[in-house]
Order: C-alpha cells, then structure tokens, then sequence
C-alpha cells in the first residue's frame, strides 16, 4: 500500500507511524486521532462514547489479518518534524477487506471542527480515494454519523432505503455528496437508560420464554467464547452479514470461522475493552440458534454497546431475539452494575429489532449514515 506525503498551505498529510505502544515518542498520531475523534463525536452528541480512543486506533491497526487497514493524519504546516497529538487536524482511515469482500473499499474521514473549510478533508478524502483505487476497489463505503434525525422536509436528505434521513445541510452529508457518494442506508441510533425496570424485563422475559419452550436454553460467556463453541459463533457472525438489511450497499457474504471468533475476542481484550454475549442453544441438536454481543471499555463504566443480534432464519417465531437481550441485559446488572446506558444501531427498515428495542426501552438518538459510490467497474 502506498505511503501517502503531500502537503497544503494549511497542512501536511502523513502515513501514520505505528507504535509499539501508546508510551513511545511515535505514539503522537494515534493520540492526535484520539482527539479529532472525540471532538467530532462530542459536537455531534454532545458526549464522547462514541469516539475511538488511542487505544482502539492501536489495537485495530495491530489485527491486520482479514482486512489491510491504514492511518493518515493531516498536521499543522508548521508542526515540528516530529508532531505532537494536538498537531493533528484530521485523519482518515482506509480498510480493505481481504478475505471476503475484495471488490470494497472503506474510507472514514474527520477533521476537527474548528479546522474545516480549509482542504484538510478534501486532501484526506483524496488520499483515500486513490488508496482504494489503487487497490482495485470498485465500491467505497463511508459513513456519517448525527445526533439527531431531521423530519421530513426540504432539510432532510432521505436514504434509497426510503426509511431514515440525515440532515442535509450537516458538514459530513454535505462533504460526502459533494464527493459524488449516495446516501444509500440510516440506521436508527438509539439509547437505553439503565437500570430498566425491573418489572418490565420481567413480564418481557416471561413472554419470551413462553414462546421459546423447553427446545431452548440461554448459555452467557463473557470476556471469550469457548473455544468447542467458536465455529458455531462463526456460523452467527457469517449469518449477520447476509441476513441484516444493508439497502444497496455492496456488502456481500463475509465468513467468519473459530479462528475468526478467536481473533475478534484478542482484538477486543487488546483494546481493553470487554464482551457479554448471550446465546441460545436448541437443545434437541446442539445447534446455536441466537445470539447477543455486548461489548464495552473495561475502564469507562457509564455506557457499554449493544452490538450484533441475531436469530437463525430457521429458527425465527420463538421470540429468541427478545430472549437473548433480556437475558443480556439480566447479566449485564450483576456483572456490570455501575452502567448507565447502553448504545445501539439498527437499520431504520429492521422493523421487528427496532420493535423489540422499542419494547426494552431504547430512544431514538440520532444516526449512522451509510454512503456508497462506485467506479471503475
């Protein structure tokens, strides 16, 4: 992959170094990242949850073994010749999947708000660009991110999807289709305020395991899967990139076996974070039918993610989607009490998940938007 250099009246764009670790004197990128992140993140929010910390940004870049990943940063013009963290402007990062998905590009740009409207994205987005160009990339994906979904109207540009709408005149939407991308998917973000009432998982929980019977049974692993237990998980994970609803964006199949499982518990605990995941086994053959994946910064107790959920086509109508979050959600309390909410993203068009969210508590609280542009096919 190439190493990117140029340079503006504004900036220098730069391959990241990447550390050994967040102490040595190269480690000035990553913290810098840390920063325009959680200065994006809060002017969109109004809180920094959401931002990667250095630490995620090292780890990530540490798991290079499913998709090539890079790290640019824009510094100041007059930066010294070994930065420092508040140097940084903006940053981009660029992935390429390798075992699957090869036709696909991703490339994420922010700068930090006080710097816009000087080159510094477009000189990133360029970058980027012809990284994944280069690569023989034929469809590239970004996102935005907003912490409020605009009604319908004259302000509000709507996804193909035809469920979801981002504001029109927001400097990420206005950016990225100026770049040529098509607003193609919004999924809904949305927050549950803890502890739910105790009441309400009660009756949710009966009902669920009403309808389950006895043909299933709940097994909850945290901070790993066991490893008998990992190609079943894979099989889960394989399944969420067919079965949930992405629009018209290219993303196709992507298999995920034990090692696979293995390596995204390593990537996690590396990050510092940890994982809850609640399962369901259909007892009569083995077979894992459902699950749910809490993820969440060991050390920042106020908030955990709600991350994949899935329910087997086959074994759909048990309400097991219900089952497997309540029972997250019962493990969370015990394990985790000092969390306070809980972050999650659901396709606007996913109607049954968002109605069980709906169910447990969740509030809408803006959206991730998915753009896509195609060339060179």
């Amino acid at each position: 992959m190439s190493s990117p250099t140029e340079s503006t009246a504004t900036c220098r764009v730069l391959e990241a170094p990447h550390p050994t670790s967040l102490d040595a004197p190269d480690a000035w990128a990553y913290l810098g990242i840390a920063q325009v992140e959680a200065e994006v993140t809060t002017e969109a929010h109004g809180y920094d949850d959401l931002a990667d910390e250095a630490r995620d940004v090292l780890a990530g870049m540490n798991s290079q073994r499913y998709t090539t990943k890079q790290r640019v940063v824009a510094v100041r013009a007059d930066a010294p010749e070994t930065p420092r963290p508040q140097d940084v402007l903006g940053h981009l990062a660029v992935a390429l999947p390798t075992s699957s998905n090869t036709h696909l590009g991703e490339l994420s740009v922010k700068v930090r708000p006080a710097h816009r409207r000087q080159g510094i994205g477009s000189a990133l987005w360029e970058t980027g660009e012809k990284i994944l160009v280069d690569a023989g990339r034929t469809a590239l994906f970004t996102d935005t991110q907003h912490g409020t979904e605009p009604p319908p109207g004259p302000g509000a540009l709507e996804a193909r999807t035809g469920a979801g709408r981002v504001p029109a005149d927001a400097p990420g939407p206005r950016f990225v289709a100026g770049k040529g991308y098509a607003l193609e998917q919004v999924e809904r973000h949305s927050v549950l305020p803890l502890p739910v009432d105790p009441a309400l998982l009660d009756r949710l929980r009966a009902g669920a395991l009403e309808a389950a019977g006895p043909d299933y049974r709940t097994l909850v692993w945290e901070d790993d899967v066991p490893p008998d237990r990992r190609e079943q998980v894979g099989t889960l994970f394989t399944r969420m990139s067919t079965d949930a609803p992405v629009g018209d964006i290219d993303f196709r199949e992507d298999p995920w076996d034990a090692q696979r499982v293995g390596v995204w518990v390593d990537e996690l605990l590396g990050k510092g974070h940890g994982l809850l995941m609640t399962v369901t086994e259909h007892v009569p053959t083995g077979t894992l039918a459902a699950f749910s994946v809490f993820a969440y910064p060991k050390d920042r107790t106020a908030f955990a993610f709600q991350e994949d959920t899935l329910v087997l086509r086959e074994h759909r109508g048990h309400r097991l989607g219900m089952l497997v979050k309540v029972v997250n959600l019962d493990e969370l309390a015990v394990r985790r009490p000092a969390t306070e909410r809980i972050h999650t993203w659901n396709a606007e068009e996913n109607d049954h998940m968002l109605a069980i969210n709906i169910d447990l508590g969740f509030t809408p609280a803006g959206g991730y938007a998915g753009w896509q542009k195609r060339v060179g096919a």
